[in-house]
């Protein structure tokens, strides 16, 4: 089937104006930028009453209809550079008007009847993308909040690339084994061609299985420049540890269950189911309310055998102090093992004096930083090393009742020395 051609106006030049739209639009979308079918249906219907020939008002006319998220200016700014050029032998004129010139897209064919029209002479641009774990320790080291557009891909590869293994746990049920203790009833079926005579031998241990793991991130506004990458770490973490029963929830002002999203094999189909679930993201804060409605509505069904529980967290918090610190003893007490992941902690001049921070610090089995790929081979460490054995804990809580107004003045008080953030 021939490709419909768009209206022709009389600003418009000739060509598969089209086809370079909804490439561009396919370079937008590589380089993370989230563009719906109804944005670029707007713009194409746009393009009917903007002269195409005039750089600066179709610019703004594609920014305005395809960008509506302020992080992504700069992401859209450079692919437009680098996507529409002026031709090298014209300049701008008085004006304000010049010609528009297509990159083409590497693996892209011309549209067919169209080789020879409206692009002879242009120069054919293609570029070579290599998605590949940069083994350098600039990279390794590089804070994710700092990295290029580049970059943060060759990250997203290397976190996709990682092996990841949970620590094993002992059950009840009994397995066939060389050595361990004698399995009577193997040994007696075995022996009865002998007559009963212990011939030959037969013994059992106990069978081991990888421990449950349940996260919970944080994807409030303090979080915003590392939220999106650490989401990249949690669906790589999950389709890594494929024999491990994972529970992904987020957070920020209320607590969503986020672990059927994360099962698309596609990173962005997953990252795009979440987004349209998730409706507190880029938020407030309340860390305390949701480590409650997690202990109350989801831990009986998800910590038991044994769990290893992720918080990744800054530790901004507007909720009480109070709540905060009774919920994470019940949850500390409940799991095998807390780790709590602070991006913030990878700076040198970090100290955990924010009041939520503070207050859950001491129900922590683990405070590990979570800001470049060597915190997560950090982590993946602390992940294999996971033993039988409880940690030891840092607290002697064993109360179960809410905390009342005089723990609660307690709390608050350990914890004035803290400070708010205006984006929690």
């Amino acid at each position: 089937m021939k490709p419909t051609r768009m209206p022709i106006t009389e600003h418009a030049p000739r060509g598969y104006l089209l086809g370079h739209v909804l490439r561009f639009v396919r370079l937008l979308r590589r380089m993370g930028v989230g563009v719906s079918l109804s944005q670029v249906l707007d713009l194409v219907e746009a393009l009917k009453h903007v002269p195409i020939t005039n750089r600066r008002d179709f610019y703004y006319t594609a920014r305005a209809l395809l960008i509506t998220r302020r992080e992504d200016m700069p992401v859209f700014d450079e692919a437009f550079a680098l996507f529409w050029r002026m031709h090298p032998s014209e300049t701008p004129s008085t004006s304000g008007t010049t010609r528009l010139k297509r990159l083409r897209l590497p693996a892209e064919e011309p549209p067919a009847g169209e080789e020879n029209e409206g692009d002879e002479g242009d120069e054919v641009i293609r570029i070579e993308r290599r998605f590949t774990y940069s083994p350098t320790e600039r990279l390794r080291h590089k804070d994710f909040a700092e990295m290029t557009w580049e970059e943060i891909q060759e990250a997203k590869h290397a976190i996709a690339a990682m092996a990841w293994k949970l620590g094993m746990r002992r059950t009840r049920r009994y397995q066939l084994a060389r050595k361990g203790t004698p399995s009577l009833r193997r040994l007696l079926r075995d022996n009865l061609t002998f007559g009963g005579e212990p011939v030959r031998l037969a013994y059992r241990q106990r069978r081991e299985v990888p421990r449950p793991l349940v996260i919970l991130c944080d994807i409030s506004g303090s979080m915003e420049r590392y939220s999106r990458m650490l989401l990249h770490f949690t669906h790589a973490l999950t389709h890594g540890l494929k024999e491990v029963e994972t529970e992904v929830f987020v957070f920020g002002t209320r607590l969503t269950r986020i672990t059927h999203h994360l099962r698309h094999r596609d990173v962005d189909e997953s990252l795009d189911a979440i987004g349209k679930t998730v409706e507190d993201w880029a938020g407030g804060t309340r860390i305390g309310d949701a480590i409650k409605t997690f202990n109350y509505e989801w831990a009986r069904r998800v910590l038991g055998r044994g769990a290893v529980v992720l918080i990744i967290s800054d530790g901004w918090d507007r909720g009480d102090v109070g709540t905060l610190a009774h919920e994470m003893a019940r949850l500390q007490r409940a799991a095998h093992r807390l780790i709590w992941l602070n991006p913030l902690l990878g700076m040198e001049t970090y100290e955990p004096i924010q009041r939520g921070m503070a207050a859950a610090l001491p129900y922590v089995d683990d405070f590990l930083p979570v800001h470049n790929l060597a915190s997560l081979e950090q982590l993946a460490d602390v992940l294999a090393s996971v033993g039988e054995m409880r940690p030891v804990r840092r607290q002697h809580v064993r109360r179960t009742a809410a905390p009342n107004r005089e723990e609660q003045q307690e709390t608050r008080e350990f914890v004035q020395g803290g400070t708010e953030c205006a984006m929690c």
